[in-house]
């Protein structure tokens, strides 16, 4: 007996839902965990790199464990929470000299490819600062992916350079002898350690499905 165009179509149907869910199964959304995660960055001051970071980071990883390429990072940066171990030049930092953290309390950035092979690579995506979005490359390395208890844990590292004029952070001074007391170049260093979130318990279960 031939099928129906009706028929044709129901299994096409299912078909293409059966293989939606096979993917989504396929990839696990993990959790930034905030105590060993770190982004830091250095910048010339004078003559001398001066490292800092950001103390509140969270995110997640949508991971895809078989095909890296197809998993997707979400970060949310605190502006206000940089520290460079120097709380009058922290103050100037947030200040509207640079990131004006009142009106640009979030930095964030949304991974849109990724390419790795043998566990090193790059990540390509959009980074907003100061109200400013810009696509920015880093060179990443999988430190490794594991299970741990009935979850997912994995570590990464992350690197590379932006330039603070694109995204509008222009303050400087010009010293006696030339040149500039700030570089231009900020180089970014970033460890991160991710994990499945814990299930909720009982009680959270019970008030969300009110």
């Amino acid at each position: 007996m031939r099928p129906t165009d009706r028929t044709l179509s129901v299994i096409a149907f299912l078909a293409l839902a059966f293989t939606a869910g096979v993917a989504s199964a396929a990839t696990e959304t993990l959790n930034l965990d905030p105590s060993h995660t770190r982004v830091g960055f250095s910048v010339r001051h004078f003559f001398t790199p001066v490292r800092g970071e950001f103390k509140n980071v969270k995110g997640t990883i949508a991971l895809d464990q078989a095909n890296l390429k197809e998993s997707k990072v979400e970060v949310e940066i605190e502006t206000a929470s940089i520290n460079t171990n120097n709380e009058k030049r922290d103050n100037h930092l947030r200040s509207a000299d640079f990131f004006d953290a009142e009106k640009n309390p979030k930095i964030t950035f949304v991974s849109k490819s990724i390419d790795v092979k043998d566990n090193k690579g790059t990540m390509t995506g959009d980074l907003t600062m100061h109200g400013i979005t810009k696509p920015v490359t880093l060179a990443v390395e999988v430190g490794g992916i594991g299970k741990m208890g009935q979850g997912t844990i994995a570590g990464f590292t992350a690197s590379g350079k932006v330039d603070r004029k694109d995204y509008g952070l222009t303050w400087n001074r010009t010293l006696d002898q030339g040149g500039t007391m700030l570089g231009d170049d900020v180089t970014l260093e970033i460890t991160v350690e991710a994990k499945t979130p814990p299930a909720p318990k009982p009680a959270e279960t019970a008030a969300t499905s009110k």
